[in-house]
């Protein structure tokens, strides 16, 4: 604590995913290859969704928002990430960490919630096909959608304020390459445990719920998948299904081994490959895994492209 008092750290050290000098441009490669991947499918799917009014239906809104957030998610942490790697300066402000950690953990939090709502609304369009334009109503829709960001701000500003009320010291080389809260809460001089708790039960509970909601969801879906007599429905439903499930197999098992278990039991370099995973790959991959196999994205796309560009 004394060190606490003496020296109040104003900015931080990312120490980043590696300090072999050969790997910085392998590093700067690939990710900015991720990046730019990542901007343009992304850009695609939410200018495609927008201009092509067949696709203006609850389940593309939601996809729409999912691009919406990949893409802040991949730009809250990639273009930092890439001027570390090439700059023999790898620091940031206390301000801006903690700004990065609010959007960071804003975003984080949006596409678990988000991906919850869509396992319901797909739960909807098979088992109650009839009632889906009533249930799933603009009202409704509306507040679904409206319940997410409310949540993913309220969860961000929980973390980001009680952490900026932590005291950090001369030690503030973060072994990490973004401003994260597991990192952080080791770094910190203070008495982290309320910051640990709210950690491991409110992101306990977020997570849960989701994940409840996809698995009850999903046992309904496959139960009335068994039960239609088509084929072809059976695997047109299938089809609609697989991607969520591979979006949302990918995106919790990462989240949850990173943030549901005591800071004592974090080993920060296995932990920086698998934040990797959800901070750029899956957001990089979403896009091509959810929307653009999709028949009717892949429709508006061509529809788009062959449009002559003066009508």
């Amino acid at each position: 604590m004394d060190a606490c008092n003496l020296t109040m750290a104003t900015e931080f050290i990312l120490l980043g995913l590696s300090d072999v000098p050969e790997l910085q441009t392998t590093l700067f490669s690939l990710f900015l290859a991720m990046y730019l991947v990542g901007v343009l499918g992304n850009s695609i799917i939410i200018a495609l969704i927008t201009v092509d009014s067949q696709l203006h239906t609850p389940m593309y809104f939601l996809i729409k928002n999912l691009s919406l957030v990949d893409l802040c998610l991949m730009t809250v942490i990639v273009p930092k990430l890439l001027i570390n790697i090439i700059s023999e300066q790898k620091t940031i402000s206390f301000v801006n960490c903690m700004s990065q950690l609010f959007f960071f953990v804003l975003f984080a939090g949006m596409e678990s919630i988000l991906l919850g709502v869509m396992a319901y609304d797909r739960y909807v369009a098979i088992c109650k096909p009839l009632r889906y334009l009533m249930l799933m109503n603009r009202s409704v829709f509306a507040l679904l959608v409206a319940g997410c960001w409310l949540t993913g701000f309220l969860n961000s500003m929980l973390h980001s304020v009680t952490i900026a009320l932590l005291s950090f010291g001369s030690m503030n080389k973060i072994q990490q390459f973004f401003c994260d809260i597991p990192p952080l809460l080791k770094l910190s001089c203070s008495d982290t445990t309320i910051n640990e708790f709210l950690l491991l039960v409110e992101a306990s509970a977020i997570a849960m719920v989701c994940i409840m909601s996809v698995l009850v969801s999903y046992v309904n879906i496959i139960v009335a998948i068994l039960r239609m007599s088509s084929s072809e429905g059976r695997h047109k439903a299938f089809s609609t299904c697989s991607s969520h499930l591979i979006t949302v197999t990918l995106y919790y098992g990462t989240i949850l081994f990173t943030y549901i278990r005591p800071t004592s039991t974090y080993s920060l370099e296995k932990d920086k490959v698998v934040t990797v995973i959800y901070t750029v790959v899956t957001p990089m991959l979403n896009p091509f895994i959810y929307s653009l196999r999709n028949k009717q994205v892949k429709k508006a796309l061509r529809k788009t492209i062959d449009r002559p560009l003066f009508q």
